[in-house]
This record gives structure tokens, sequence and C-alpha cells, in this order.
């Protein structure tokens, strides 16, 4: 009889989801997460993949915070640059970043002040979108609460030597919040998870208002910065070839579907975004750009190609000039920009090499900055060792 109960009550619950529908049942099931422990929504599928690395930035957007989101701004194309050299066996590793702002009175308060901006992607100028368009609003910083969401939100790959790290960044006492930032930390240990915490402001008090602790519970890095210092650009006699060259590469790109257009539009944007800060900056985005890392095949038909070559057969995804060619001038037209751009690539990556050389000479003007970059750069270097990623 009890076997019968059994099979009635799994095959009433068969009947409700069904009756419910899938986008019914989703949305229950993201009601539940606000309920269940973080450890059960955790443990669902993720990627067995070793060769991956993703970084999540939780940036405090409170009043006091502008000085952080510039930095974090003009500092991003040096810090994904350090990650485009990466390697685990010979192999580029996969790369995703997400980006959660915290703090901001303009976010509902239901939320714990917190929003995520984007989820883990591969997409870094949808990033540096992003961060463009974060302001500053004074509110309460929940560090735990924001942690705790991040591990909930976000998928997180689960294989044993992938790089998963977290960076938070504000100015506020750790505690903060009905959320205990013991639990969350515990919790992203767990799940192999490394926490850095980075407080702006005087190390003692960060060491005082638990931030070290945070960071100390995963096995992560606490550092302090002055979050209103200034960018340290150093020039190099490569930075105006890089940047020439950068604008030989967005040359070969061809917009087709339809957001083609918006995106390479946007592309252009995050060019001009880095330009506001020097010829530097401009170079750390186009060497970048000429990593195995920056992929668009989403809206570009060259990268689209060399993913799979049935994307030039959807005649009516092309742009009109295009349309009118026939499979095999497509094609052709396809190949000789892919090749110009891997002509390109190689030589903005020669430069910058010499660049990234020049700099190591240069290394004591930036060495002393309390930068997010400097901060970012230091442990991401150490724990990515230690994960087997050699760091070129």
């Amino acid at each position: 009889m009890k076997n019968v109960r059994t099979y009635l009550n799994a095959a009433a619950l068969s009947v409700l989801i069904a009756l419910l529908g899938l986008a019914h049942f989703t949305s229950a099931i993201n009601m539940i997460g606000r309920w269940l422990p973080l450890e059960m929504l955790l443990s669902h599928k993720q990627p067995q993949k070793s060769n991956l690395i993703q970084v999540a930035l939780l940036l405090d957007t409170s009043n006091s915070m502008d000085g952080l989101i510039e930095q974090a701004k003009s500092q991003l194309w040096s810090i994904l640059g350090e990650l485009s050299r990466m390697k685990k066996e010979g192999e580029t590793p996969g790369l995703e970043i997400a980006l959660y702002e915290y703090g901001n009175l303009d976010l509902p308060a239901t939320d714990g002040y917190i929003r995520q901006v984007a989820p883990f992607t591969g997409d870094m100028d949808l990033i540096s979108e992003m961060l463009f368009a974060l302001d500053t609003h004074g509110g309460d910083e929940y560090c735990g609460q924001v942690i705790h969401t991040s591990l909930r939100q976000l998928e997180w790959g689960s294989g044993q030597d992938a790089l998963r790290l977290i960076y938070i960044a504000g100015n506020e006492p750790f505690t903060q919040g009905s959320a205990p930032y013991t639990e969350a930390c515990a919790l992203a240990r767990e799940k192999g998870i490394v926490i850095n915490t980075i407080f702006c402001g005087d190390a003692q008090e960060g060491i005082g208002t638990g931030w070290k602790n945070g960071a100390d519970i995963t096995g992560g890095a606490y550092a302090s910065i002055n979050q209103d210092k200034e960018t340290v650009y150093i020039e190099t006699p490569f930075d105006g070839d890089i940047a020439r060259l950068n604008n030989e590469l967005n040359g070969t790109y061809i917009a087709y579907g339809a957001q083609g257009r918006l995106h390479q539009e946007k592309q252009i944007a995050q060019d001009a975004n880095a330009g506001k800060y020097g010829q530097a900056n401009v170079a750390d985005r186009a060497s970048f750009k000429a990593s195995k890392q920056y992929s668009n095949d989403k809206w570009d038909l060259v990268d689209a190609y060399k993913k799979d070559k049935a994307a030039i057969a959807k005649r009516d995804q092309l742009p009109d000039s295009l349309k009118q060619l026939s499979e095999a001038e497509l094609e052709a037209a396809v190949k000789r920009l892919s090749a110009k751009r891997d002509e390109v690539q190689q030589q903005i990556l020669k430069l910058n090499e010499k660049r990234q050389a020049y700099l190591r000479e240069q290394a004591s003007a930036k060495q002393g900055a309390e930068s997010l970059e400097n901060s970012i750069l230091k442990s991401l270097r150490e724990q990515a060792r230690a994960r087997g990623f050699q760091v070129e």
C-alpha cells in the first residue's frame, strides 16, 4: 500500500508540473531558491572543465566609491590582458567575467541593494560597457549578502582545477547586513571558490572590520587601496603602432544578423572608452582583442565562419552589401579578412611582447601604487599558479 501511495504522489507531482507549464515551473524554482539552503541550489550540474577561469567582481557603488569605479573602468583591459596571457598545459583557458554592484540606494532594498550587472560572460566589450554605465548613490553595503547572491545566481563551473575567484571591493564593515559573511565565505570555500577582499581605506581599519578575515576563510588575499588615486599609465614606444593596428583590426569585422551592427558599434564605443585614458590603455585593450579569448562569433561573420562554415549560408543575416555575392565569392571574401585579421593580431601580439618587456623594466613606477589593478594582479598570479596555470 505504501508503494502505491508513493507512486500516486509521484504521478500527481508530474501532472502538476505539466499543468503549470515549464515557464511557471521555472518561476517556482526561482522563488524556492530564496528559501532553500545555498548548498542545495549550488549542487546542480556544471561542466567539469578544468581549463577555465571565472572571476566575479563585486563592486561597492555607494556615494564614496566614484574613485573605485573609475579605477575599474580605467584598469579593466590591463587586468584582462594578464588573464589573456595565462596558459594551462600549453592551452588557452576559457575566460568568463561576472559583475555585481552593491550598496547603491537606487537598487531595491528587498534585494539588499544588490544587482547582477552581468552574469558570467566571455563578452568583455559588454563588461566594459556595463562598467561605464555604473553610477554611485549612497546606501547600505551588505558584503555577506552580495557574496551569497553571487554564489547562488552565477553558473560556477565545477572542474576540480578550474580557477574560480571572487573579488569584492568596498569601504564599509564587512559585517553589515543580516547574512553573515562567515557563512557565505565558508560556503565559497566548500565549492573551491576563492574570495579576495579589497578594502578602500586604511589597511588596519579593513582588518578590524572583517575584510581580512573574509579573505582568510577561503585562503584568499586581503588588500587595502586608495580608491581615489589616479591610475598610473606607463607610455611605451610601441603604443602608437599598436593603436594603429587596432584600427586595421576593426576593419576585418563583418557585422551580420539582427544585432550585428549594434554590437559592432559597441565594439567601437569601447575602443573610445579605452582611449579616454590614453594610448597605453588603448594598447592594453588592443592586445586583448588580439588574443584567442576575444571572439565575436555571435555577430561577426569572420569569427562565426571559423566556428561553423555553415554561417555563410544564412543569406538573410548578411549585410545588404554582401547579399549579391555568390557563396563562393562570399567565402573567399571571409577567408581574405580572416587571414588579414590573423596577420594583424600576430603583429599586435609581437609588439605587445616588446611592450610587456619594456613595462617590466619600468615596473617601479606602478609597483607602489595601491590600486585595484595591482591588488587583483598580485593575488591573481599567485592563485592561478596554485591551480596549475602558467602566467606568461
